[in-house]
């Protein structure tokens, strides 16, 4: 959903190079490094897990940005420890001396499906936004 929206914009080929949907935990290990350790450990929706996506897309690619989304919309999949809702983010820079961590959020959003994934592009759209303002 945060590459739809971000190629909905006329133009966007110019600064939107483009994105790794890894759903499955196989995906996050292959596609973009996320360790079985950490998976194992900490599990898919957590701050390891976010950070180590962010770093696997640029690692994997050649933008100097990355956004990582990792959660539960629901309304199924939810447990104690990450209810439905339960979204973390991580945002990477390509820097000279390689990549770094920014920032990383946990959020947790209220809402159907749809609302939460709303939610979660919007939240990654304003820390890219903050990555700027930060400059």
């Amino acid at each position: 959903m945060l590459a739809a929206t971000c190629t909905a914009v006329a133009g966007s080929s110019n600064w939107f190079e483009g994105s790794f949907v890894t759903y499955q935990l196989r995906a996050k290990s292959r596609v973009l490094d996320v360790s079985e350790y950490t998976l194992r450990r900490w599990g898919a929706v957590s701050e390891p897990a976010a950070r180590e996506m962010a770093i696997g897309a640029l690692v994997h690619s050649d933008a100097d940005i990355a956004v990582a989304i990792t959660g539960v919309a629901g309304p199924s999949g939810g447990d104690v420890a990450h209810p439905v809702g339960t979204v973390w983010f991580a945002w990477a820079l390509r820097s000279p001396d390689g990549v770094r961590i920014v920032q990383t959020a946990l959020h947790q959003f209220a809402g159907s499906r749809d609302q939460v994934r709303r939610a979660a592009v919007a939240t990654a759209l304003h820390g890219v936004l903050a990555l700027f303002d930060a400059d």
